[in-house]
């Protein structure tokens, strides 16, 4: 992944114009499969300058993906006008030095951290092999697999990295399952169970967590099932997903 800044210096009248071409020129944006996501920002000390931070899978997608594709004509349409107040445009590589504040928890620290993620795993494939619909997918499941898949959830919900790191990121997950067939009935006990053990280990039973968290076990395991039919072809090297509040941040009573 790489992360592109644009820098530029837009005249205050000219202010409300520019940011409805990004609006507009954000569409495309939305819709390319190189672009993970984006951001206009406006400085607050000195309004004439903005800054345009754009994540994309890589620099040759950015540069020859979307570039050569169809989303950049409209895309460049929009903006025309004001790429001669661009100021600066780099494209800059991530380092480990990142993090989350503590104005609201992460979604893996509102659950109770690795040992939250690490219960309800254990929990959860016990019932799963005793189980008629989906305990013959997990007839042969290895040893390790309840903890793969808490730190498969734990990264997701935006705790440490040791997935990516020791298991291999997203391209890892979706190669478990490919050629597995997966059926729908299979796929709804399998939410079932997991949120009947999110229950039994005391996982937090707010609304807002357990709406993300739903959220969430919903898009995987849907995107699971698309991925494991004999005729698909899902894209390996992608981004790993991460998951955060969404609409609904925490509620935390004021003391």
């Amino acid at each position: 992944m790489i992360v592109e800044y644009v820098r530029y210096r837009i005249d205050p009248g000219e202010a409300e114009a520019f940011e409805a071409a990004y609006a507009e020129a954000a569409v495309q944006l939305s819709a390319a499969p190189q672009c993970v996501d984006y951001e206009l920002s406006r400085c607050v000390e000195e309004p004439a300058s903005y800054v345009l931070r754009i994540r994309w899978t890589s620099a040759e997608d950015h540069m020859e993906g979307f570039r050569g594709g169809e989303h950049f004509p409209a895309f460049f349409s929009a903006i025309k006008p004001y790429v001669k107040r661009i100021e600066e445009m780099r494209h800059y590589e991530r380092t480990g030095v990142r993090g989350t504040g503590s104005s609201v928890p992460t979604l893996y620290e509102w659950a109770g951290g690795a040992e939250a993620f690490e219960r309800l795993t254990e929990v959860f494939y016990a019932r799963v092999v005793e189980d008629d619909v989906i305990g013959p997918l997990f007839a042969h499941m290895d040893a390790g697999h309840p903890h793969y898949v808490a730190l498969w959830l734990a990264e997701v919900f935006r705790g440490p990295e040791r997935y990516s790191g020791e298991r291999g990121g997203y391209d890892h997950m979706v190669r478990q399952h490919l050629g597995r067939a997966i059926t729908e009935p299979q796929r709804r006990r399998w939410v079932s169970l997991l949120m009947d053990a999110a229950d039994e280990v005391g996982l937090p039973s707010d609304p807002e967590f357990r709406a993300a968290f739903t959220g969430y076990i919903e898009w995987g395991t849907r995107i699971a099932v698309e991925n494991s039919q004999p005729d698909a072809r899902p894209p390996l090297q992608a981004p790993m997903p991460h998951w955060d509040w969404g609409v609904a941040p925490p509620y935390i009573p004021k003391p």
